[in-house]
Parts: structure tokens; C-alpha cells; sequence
């Protein structure tokens, strides 16, 4: 009996992780544990192992399909080499990744976000997930990742130039690190979620 309930929860943990990796949002779990933890000083390297570790295990459900996705992979490449790039360098060379390392994290995630408009946009590889192969190839549903996709890479842009205003002018750091930063990315989030759900109602 307790191997019987043993299985059950774990068909029911990793049911918990494939859902969890079918949301577009979660692939910014890893970003968002980053900036979280590299936001205090010489934080960023534990931050990037916390957020190379996230990216693995939300990828895991995506790849054991083979199918992964863009924003996974990137994500993964990304703090992994932040990780190994901190354990060599020197002294210096880490005192500016302090300083620097969220406004090229955010950058990353923004270019990330955008190049994936030359191939496929990364929000549609996970409406992918929820949607019927028959549709993927309809012009509103292509429409609408474009759309959400151009706009989560210019909010992550608009965040790296946030944090770079935050390097060079710490008196606007209250501003420029937290309180813009947050408002624009709820107001993203906000913004995916008007923007599916009047495209839904219009038939898209």
C-alpha cells in the first residue's frame, strides 16, 4: 500500500512540474531567483547556481518530450556560464560583474526574448502546450506570441536600462531597482492576460 500512495505522489509531483513548465511565466522563475538573489552584494554567483539549477528542473519535462524549448535552453546556457565565469576570474573582474551583473541579466533575457522572433517566439512554444496542433499554424495564434513576445522583450530591455540608470546614479536606485522595474513587469503580466483573453473573445 505505501508503494501504491508512494507512485501516486510522485505521478502527482511530476503532473505538478510538467504544468508548472507549460506556463510562459515560469520560465522566468530563474531570472526572477536571480535578481532576487544577486540584488545584495556579492550575491550574483550563488544567484546564478539557484538559477542554472531552477532552469534545469523546469526544462526537464520539455526535454524528456524532446521537445525543449528556446527560452530553457538559454536560460540554462546563460547562468551556467555566469557561474563558471565567476569561479575564474579575478578579484576585479568579479567587482564588476557585482556591479553590472543585473543589467546584463536583464539585457540577456531581453535579447533572448526578441531573437526569438527570427524562429519561433518563445511565448508560442508554450501556447503550444495548451493549444491543438491544428491551430499553430493560424495567423491570429502566430499573431498574438508575436505580439506578447515583442512586448516582454522590450520590457526586459526597459528593466536593463533601469538597472544601468541604478549603477550610475545610486540615488535613483529605489526607483530604478525595484519600484519601475516591478511596475512594468506586472504590468506585463497584466498585459498578457488582457491581451489573450480579448483576443479570445474576438476568436483568436
Amino acid at each position: 500500500m505505501d508503494e501504491v500512495e508512494r507512485a501516486k505522489a510522485e505521478s502527482s509531483s511530476r503532473g505538478l512540474l510538467a504544468r508548472a513548465a507549460e506556463n510562459p511565466l515560469a520560465g522566468f522563475i530563474p531570472w526572477i531567483i536571480f535578481w532576487v538573489v544577486a540584488n545584495s552584494p556579492s550575491t550574483w554567483e550563488y544567484g546564478a547556481l539557484g538559477a542554472a539549477l531552477a532552469a534545469v528542473i523546469l526544462a526537464l519535462p520539455s526535454a524528456s518530450r524532446r521537445k525543449p524549448k528556446i527560452l530553457d535552453i538559454a536560460t540554462i546556457v546563460f547562468f551556467v556560464a555566469v557561474a563558471v565565469i565567476g569561479a575564474v576570474v579575478g578579484a576585479e573582474d568579479r567587482d564588476w560583474l557585482d556591479r553590472w551583473s543585473m543589467v546584463l541579466s536583464s539585457a540577456a533575457l531581453g535579447l533572448i526574448a526578441l531573437s526569438s522572433l527570427a524562429f519561433l517566439p518563445f511565448t508560442e512554444q508554450y501556447a503550444r502546450d495548451a493549444t491543438p496542433p491544428q491551430f499553430w499554424g493560424n495567423p491570429e495564434f502566430r499573431r498574438i506570441n508575436r505580439v506578447l513576445t515583442l512586448m516582454w522583450g522590450l520590457t526586459f530591455l526597459a528593466t536593463a536600462v533601469l538597472g544601468y540608470i541604478a549603477v550610475v546614479a545610486p540615488s535613483t536606485s529605489d526607483w530604478t531597482n525595484w519600484i519601475l522595474p516591478i511596475a512594468l513587469i506586472v504590468g506585463a503580466f497584466k498585459f498578457t492576460a488582457r491581451y489573450r483573453e480579448r483576443a479570445g473573445a474576438s476568436g483568436g
